[in-house]
């Protein structure tokens, strides 16, 4: 920069001579000129990269930023997920920005979680079944096609979103579950590993010493409010009332799903979805996330949406698809996932869930109920900002019944 103020004082001092060379000045106003353009040139590209740099660093940590805030012009690519699974998200950006396929960021970003063991609910290692061993539920759509591999009470193999997009992409099957899956996987070359950890089994026997508490049976005797099984059959069968007791069980550390929803740079779009499900689940149980429609879903000429919370309810009303088709309908993102958790708050008021959504415009949303805070904390990445963590106030709670 002080190599230019000189050499502007010097044609400065110059056109300031006597002389009457005509060509000369005018080469003299005309270097001034385009002088004159570089520096504001560089300065206007010098605080426009210092502006852009400062919001990198304040987004490069897990600072919450509340949902609209940003006011930023989304474009393609595009990536939201559920939760504060932010190196999730990170990578799924990663692979977009790089020119990757929705498909791709999907499983990548899904991948990264179960690798992660995001919150004890995704991957090996968490939420142990009643007999303490963990299995894995995915699911992965194409909106384009929509394709859809889903796997269930996955048993020995820790790539779950993985098996799952094999099932999409080697099959004409939609859906595999428990030992036959895992044999599946097997013959398409994924590893068998062991997916009980010190972390997982501590769990498994900490519950057992709690009189197995809590758990899911119901209309079962001996009493499971109180003693572990085995159970059998009592004569009175009533309703599902334990789900009000269950609301209390669902939280950011034990819930159904990471969820997430992708548009890559050609406006391909992909849903998917990984986890290990309820703690302490009745073995074999397997939860919304690999169901289309539940866990996520996807159409092209709308967009998508996922669903996390309590996985046995949300499957009754396919909220994914709710708020998808709402937004076919002319909703926005936020407003279609409200509809969606309406539908439910109507016959479960005390259930705990969100719902993302992403249309086809780039526009993304979210809603959520009954969590914990009254908040629910999502990641958004697209460009010029990256991945980061977004926040929505939940719609109104139930009250107290």
């Amino acid at each position: 920069m002080s190599n230019v103020l000189i050499l502007l004082m010097l044609l400065l001092f110059l056109s300031n001579c006597n002389r009457r060379i005509t060509m000369y000045k005018v080469f003299i106003k005309i270097s001034l000129y385009f002088l004159f353009c570089t520096i504001v040139s560089a300065f206007f590209t010098f605080t426009s990269s210092r502006k852009q740099s400062n919001i990198e660093k304040s987004l490069s940590g897990n600072d919450v930023y509340s949902h609209g805030s940003l006011n930023e012009n989304v474009t393609f690519p595009i990536v939201i997920n559920t939760w504060t699974f932010i190196e999730a998200g990170k990578k799924a950006w990663e692979v977009l920005s790089h020119g990757g396929s929705a498909l791709d960021a999907i499983e990548q970003g899904c991948s990264k979680c179960e690798e992660l063991q995001c919150d004890g609910t995704v991957g090996y290692g968490g939420s142990p079944d009643e007999n303490g061993e963990t299995t894995l539920d995915a699911m992965i759509m194409d909106g384009e096609s929509h394709d859809v591999g889903a796997v269930g009470a996955l048993r020995g193999v820790r790539n779950a979103i993985s098996v799952a997009r094999a099932i999409m992409e080697r099959t004409s099957h939609t859906f595999l579950v428990g030992s036959q899956a895992t044999r599946f996987a097997l013959s398409m070359g994924f590893l068998q590993q062991n997916l009980t950890t010190e972390h997982s089994a501590d769990m498994y026997y900490s519950w057992k010493n709690n009189s197995c508490q809590p758990n899911f049976w119901r209309n079962v005797h001996p009493n499971p409010s109180t003693t572990c099984g085995p159970y059998f059959p009592s004569l009175n069968v009533g309703s599902d009332v334990t789900v009000e007791k269950r609301s209390n069980m669902i939280n950011e550390y034990n819930h159904d799903t990471i969820g997430m929803v992708a548009i890559d740079s050609s406006g391909r779009m992909a849903g998917g979805t990984s986890t290990n499900g309820a703690r302490h689940k009745i073995p074999g149980r397997v939860g919304d996330s690999p169901i289309p429609g539940s866990g996520a879903y996807v159409d092209k000429n709308v967009g998508g949406a996922a669903a996390t919370g309590d996985g046995d309810i949300m499957m009754r009303f396919l909220p994914s698809l709710i708020a998808v088709e709402g937004m076919r309908r002319g909703l926005s993102p936020d407003d279609s996932s409200a509809e969606a958790l309406q539908r439910i708050i109507e016959y479960y008021p005390r259930f705990s869930g969100a719902v993302i959504a992403l249309n086809i415009n780039g526009q993304y949303g979210a809603a959520c109920h009954n969590l914990e805070g009254n908040v629910f904390n999502f990641t958004v990445g697209y460009q010029t900002i990256g991945a980061h963590i977004e926040s929505v106030t939940c719609i109104e709670k139930a009250k107290d019944q």
